[in-house]
């Protein structure tokens, strides 16, 4: 697993490299910052990798808020009611993590297209939500039904409303699953870039991954895709620390903290 950070990381500091690397270095032949400087100002024809940075944040960010909000009132009502289409709907959704996305893509695009929207931020976040859906909506369902149900009887035995019981007990005990939900829709809308091309049609919108796909097809020196990559993979770095007690105390899951 280290290996290939290793070798992204040696590619990123040698200069020289023109194009794609014909033979294997353990150190960089020339070292330099030269290709982190290139790609800060230049990664794209028409944005630096802050207006990069700050389109593929708007997308990731609301297509994982979207999904955590609107996933985890579905999740609690498949996990606690018992209603008419429960194992159909669960089938469907089930059905949705395993459908491979170009299965959707036509309907997406006619659907945006007819909204007028498809070419926009919003439409890619749109997008992007359907596809981490399913996940979220999955995995949050198991953390709600691992909360005892006689702790929301409880509740109601005091007075509280299922929205009071769901708000201030379910919720907090599933707090773990439902960040480890919404960095893996995050990672949906942060790391997808070949239906991302699809859609987008301005400059302006183009996000981190699609300016690296780009990249890739312009044949320019590795050195330089390699830096990006490693700009790109900061934030993702610092959501997971920031997440990480979340993520930690997922191994607790169930557990009544005094």
């Amino acid at each position: 697993m280290l290996l290939p950070i290793y070798g992204m990381l040696r590619l990123a500091f040698d200069a020289g490299l023109k194009g794609a690397p014909v033979t294997f270095r353990v150190w960089p032949e020339i070292f330099s910052f030269e290709a982190f400087r290139t790609v800060w100002a230049t990664p794209s024809q028409s944005l630096s990798f802050p207006g990069l940075l700050r389109n593929s944040l708007v997308v990731a960010g609301g297509a994982a808020l979207a999904s955590v909000v609107l996933g985890a009132s579905m999740a609690y009502a498949f996990a606690r009611f018992r209603f008419p289409g429960r194992r159909p709907g669960l089938f469907g959704l089930l059905l949705g993590v395993l459908l491979p996305q170009v299965a959707i893509m036509t309907p997406l695009y006619v659907l945006l297209t007819i909204l007028g929207i498809r070419a926009s931020l919003l439409g890619l976040m749109i997008v992007y939500t359907a596809f981490a859906m399913p996940f979220c909506i999955w995995n949050m369902r198991a953390a709600f039904q691992a909360v005892p149900n006689e702790l929301e009887e409880a509740a109601f035995l005091e007075g509280a409303t299922h929205w009071v019981a769901f708000w201030r007990i379910t919720l907090r005990l599933a707090l773990p699953s439902i960040a480890v939900a919404g960095l893996m829709a995050f990672l949906v809308g942060y790391t997808e870039f070949a239906i991302g091309w699809l859609f987008v049609e301005r400059g302006e919108n183009v996000t981190l991954a699609m300016a690296i796909s780009g990249m890739m097809r312009n044949a320019v020196p590795w050195s330089e895709l390699a830096a990006l990559a490693i700009l790109m993979s900061v934030p993702v770095v610092l959501i997971f620390l920031l997440l990480q007690r979340y993520l930690m105390r997922g191994l607790l899951m169930g557990r009544v903290d005094e």
